[in-house]
């Protein structure tokens, strides 16, 4: 179970314990956000005379150079390359604006966004139909990371991708694995994918229809329409939408497995099997009366383990091998819940049917910190305050929910924090 923060995609919008968090090296992704869903139009960029940004790229060429950066490329790709302000304020200025679980899923999967993506099902549907067929990934899945990621093609983000991770690269709190995104942009345009002026993307130099940052690139776009570019920033989202459907494929989709299917639990039922360690056979844990929303045996898919997103008083998630392949793409739960069931009503299927508990909301990271230090020094030891909702402190809390008899659910809410406070 995850904390989560939600900040805009104008600022590369992900889920996040309060800090950005080290990318692995899979995702396509420079952190570990799910997408704000309301993303800018256009980007007001603030340049500025630095001349020790100058100075840093003098230095930083002979590196590229050493890279196996020609040159040309690196003189053609630099040629209007400023210190961007903009970026370095959006990257020091992620403030926590704390959004509940239903509240992003209910934009995920919005009206509006289930309409287009719908139309855009329709519209590209050779094409995805096509891609569905070489790659075995459902096209409604691809579709939903486009409508996420950048509302199917229409915000793909406008700023000159090389002059953002140069700056982030020299001014930036990571600037080693910008460096790294650095070099491997300055390959796309060596490999002649595209031009340096329409490389554009999001400040943390994401890019495309589907925002892959440059290492990503390098290693799982394709060229599905055989023009031998991998052009992910076309009008045309047929290279974009296929580099999608290849990453999923890579990291192991299962065609006709679903993400996961909303469940009830019984009365009485052991919290603490609502583990992502623990997995079941859909009729193992029918035996526990864990069923669907029609009050029917799940179907044996695949060993699946529950989901609580917000603890015992919302929705249930019976989740798949399919759940940690989107994952791959984007680690936060918020986001794959978000693509899986966006892909569900893109198929026509339900709303979530559960009600959440509307009247909560999430924990900002200082009080996540208290909740920590709280626990600890009521007996029931966190082995740490750091904000970040591990195995310790869910142990802690399920320990305390215990004591004081209510559903050890293991969710860290207000109401929690509120009991320990005495109010």
């Amino acid at each position: 179970m995850r904390i989560l923060s939600i900040i805009s995609l104008g600022t590369l919008g992900f889920f996040a314990c309060a800090a950005m968090a080290e990318p692995i090296d899979v995702s396509v992704r420079p952190n570990m956000r799910p997408a704000s869903l309301s993303i800018p139009a256009q980007s007001t960029q603030i340049h500025a005379p630095n001349p020790k940004f100058q100075s840093w790229i003098k230095d930083f060429r002979s590196r590229a150079l050493s890279n196996g950066i020609s040159a040309r490329t690196f003189d053609r790709a630099f040629q209007d390359v400023r210190y961007n302000s903009y970026v370095i304020e959006k990257d020091r200025n992620q403030s926590e604006f704390t959004k509940t679980i239903w509240n992003y899923l209910a934009s995920a999967a919005s009206d509006k966004r289930i309409t287009n993506g719908k139309a855009a099902l329709q519209q590209h549907r050779k094409k995805l139909d096509a891609i569905e067929v070489k790659y075995g990934v459902d096209k409604e899945v691809v579709a939903a990371i486009w409508g996420l990621e950048s509302a199917y093609g229409e915000h793909r983000g406008d700023i000159n991708i090389i002059e953002a991770l140069a700056t982030l690269s020299f001014d930036g709190r990571r600037g080693s694995f910008f460096e790294k995104q650095l070099i491997a942009a300055l390959k796309i345009l060596q490999n002649g994918d595209t031009s340096a002026g329409n490389m554009t993307g999001s400040w943390a130099g994401a890019m495309g229809h589907t925002q892959f940052i440059p290492t990503s690139y390098l290693a799982y776009a394709v060229d599905f329409t055989g023009d031998g570019r991998r052009d992910i920033w076309a009008d045309d989202p047929a290279d974009a939408l296929a580099s999608t459907a290849a990453y999923l494929a890579r990291f192991g989709w299962v065609k006709g497995m679903p993400w996961g299917v909303e469940v009830t639990l019984p009365r009485g039922f052991n919290y603490a099997l609502a583990n992502r360690k623990i997995r079941k056979m859909p009729s193992e844990w029918a035996r526990l009366g864990v069923r669907d929303m029609s009050g029917q045996a799940v179907r044996d898919y695949g060993s699946a383990s529950l989901l609580l997103p917000a603890g015992a008083q919302g929705a249930a998630f019976m989740i798949f091998k399919n759940f940690r392949v989107i994952e791959r793409y984007n680690a936060a739960d918020a986001y794959v819940i978000g693509v899986g069931h966006l892909s569900d009503r893109l198929k026509g299927g339900k709303p979530i049917q559960a009600d959440w508990p509307s009247d909560s909301r999430t924990l900002k990271f200082a009080e996540r910190k208290e909740l920590q230090q709280r626990l600890t020094r009521a007996g029931f030891n966190t082995h740490g305050a750091d904000g970040k909702i591990g195995p310790n402190t869910l142990n802690a809390i399920r320990a305390y929910q215990r004591s004081i008899a209510t559903e050890p659910d293991g969710y860290p809410s207000l109401t929690l924090l509120r009991k320990l406070r005495g109010q």
